[in-house]
């Protein structure tokens, strides 16, 4: 099926007795996710709301057992920089099986290791890769998180972190302490600013510099009950938070305020490297240097792999000190160096900020004509809608509550059309979108065809009563607060 030939507009649960479908394949299909249901823990996520069973894989499609074809928009929660079975990815891992290599080596040099690190540093900033040490920790970015914070803790003798408001850095104990969920931890949480919903009620320029100045107040005053920090943590995008990018002087200012106080910076960029922010690393938009980078997801090559890389001078730990059994995968090392290589060599993050900036902007004429989407926002191939009741009272600043309703709906209508999308935001109300970095221009029209489609579908169920006119800026953005949401990539 081309993606551009219209998929059908039915639950798969329905399509599996259409068509001709057999009783016998639709029981199977049955029987996979009711024992899946049945056999895994209650803490599955995305099985509850994508009730599929991928069989088949290529770029941005997944075929279904069911025999329908899906466009991946999650892309492994954005691991799959080159999509599903990218030929070079394929070839690099055939290559390693076929030579006979070990597998398992746990630290030990290796031809396949000695290639990865040569290829990842190539790719990171000058000032960091000049003087670099890398740590291959478990296969998981949380286990990277984890490796981050112990490092820093241990080469500055501190133990406090400075965290921020929306963050996500993983599911492990110490990752969790410092992400915006957290409840009684010894984290000093910062504003995180945001234009559409922002903490100070201004936004644009004015709303991050206060978030700043915050920061150092907090962090100066002796008074504040925030010891000296072994570090600060931050995403130059916050993904799970709700596809909300730090902007570029507010990133300057964290670097600027963290080394004037001998404070490690970390940049967890776990979900936004690799190309896929429309830099190789999104702390290049900025252009600043952090001392910690947390990397996993695309790294791997859709292989499980994750690593810290970090200046020289913090590396105090003494042998064995961070270590981990699955920390050699050979595959993983593999597939992500063809990976990186295959960003690098192709362009693929001018290709992912040229295209993003498209789809942000068809989006954002989308918003003008439903009131539902409150925000529009992204950067490169990460992108997010928020989708609102724009029938309900403001906030302090005038953005309408979020409506995960709306957005639970849109979703699976999505589903429906053979789109996966992924939500996140404060109350899951931001419809997210990560397709591969290989999109090509005729993908990205049908994924916003389709989305359009789920939305007009989703209100129509939703929301059936007439809607309160909205008034509207020129950008096309919701405008009862006066203030102008950004019209590309957010800065």
């Amino acid at each position: 099926m081309a993606v551009t030939e219209p998929a059908p507009a039915v639950p798969p649960a329905a399509q599996a007795h259409q068509g001709g479908r057999r009783t016998g394949e639709a029981g199977a299909l049955e029987g996979i996710l009711r024992r899946q249901s049945l056999r895994e823990s209650a803490a599955r996520t995305y099985a509850r709301s994508l009730p599929i069973v991928p069989v088949r894989a290529r770029g941005l499609t997944i075929e279904g057992a069911d025999g329908r074809r899906y466009l991946d928009c999650l892309s492994g929660a954005g691991t799959l920089a080159l999509g599903h079975n990218h030929p070079v990815v394929l070839e690099a891992i055939k290559k390693v099986l076929d030579s006979g290599a070990p597998l398992h080596v746990l630290d030990l040099a290796t031809p396949v290791k000695d290639a990865f690190t040569t290829e990842l540093f190539a790719t990171l900033p000058a000032g960091l890769a000049d003087d670099a040490r890398i740590q291959f920790c478990g296969p998981a970015g949380t286990d990277a998180v984890e490796a981050a914070l112990k490092l820093v803790r241990t080469a500055t003798g501190r133990s406090g972190l400075l965290s921020f408001t929306g963050a996500y850095h993983g599911m492990t104990a110490g990752a969790l302490d410092a992400s915006g969920g957290a409840t009684d931890v010894r984290v000093a949480r910062l504003p995180y600013p945001q234009n559409y919903r922002c903490p100070f009620g201004v936004g644009g320029d004015r709303g991050a510099e206060l978030a700043a100045r915050w920061t150092e107040n907090l962090i100066d005053d002796p008074k504040s009950g925030v010891t000296h920090p072994a570090a600060m943590i931050l995403e130059p995008v916050q993904g799970e938070g709700g596809v909300i990018p730090a902007p570029d002087d507010w990133m300057r200012r964290m670097r600027e305020i963290t080394a004037a106080r001998s404070i490690p910076l970390i940049a967890d960029e776990v979900q936004t490297g690799v190309g896929r922010t429309g830099a190789f690393w999104a702390v290049e938009h900025s252009g600043i240097v952090p001392d910690v980078m947390v990397l996993s997801k695309a790294i791997g090559g859709s292989l499980p792999l994750a690593v810290i890389v970090y200046r020289a001078e913090l590396d105090a730990w003494e042998p064995g000190a961070h270590a981990g059994t699955f920390r050699g995968n050979q595959l993983a090392m593999a597939a992500g160096t063809a990976t990186l290589a295959y960003v690098r060599e192709n362009r693929l993050a001018d290709r992912a900020a040229t295209l993003g900036a498209r789809m942000l902007g068809r989006l954002q004429g989308l918003a003008a004509a439903h009131p539902c989407i409150g925000d529009v926002r992204g950067r490169g191939l990460m992108i997010g809608v928020e989708l609102v009741d724009p029938d309900s009272p403001g906030d302090g600043a005038g953005a309408p509550p979020v409506d995960q309703a709306l957005a639970a709906a849109v979703q699976q209508e999505c589903l429906h059309r053979g789109l996966i999308v992924e939500l996140g935001g404060r109350h899951s109300g931001v419809v997210r979108l990560l397709p591969p970095l290989t999109l090509t221009d005729e993908q990205a029209e049908a994924v916003l065809d389709r989305f359009a489609d789920a939305l007009a579908a989703a209100e129509r169920s939703h929301r059936p009563r007439p809607r309160t006119a909205h008034l509207r800026n020129a950008t096309g953005t919701t405008g009862t607060t006066g203030r102008a949401a950004p019209t590309g990539p957010s800065h």
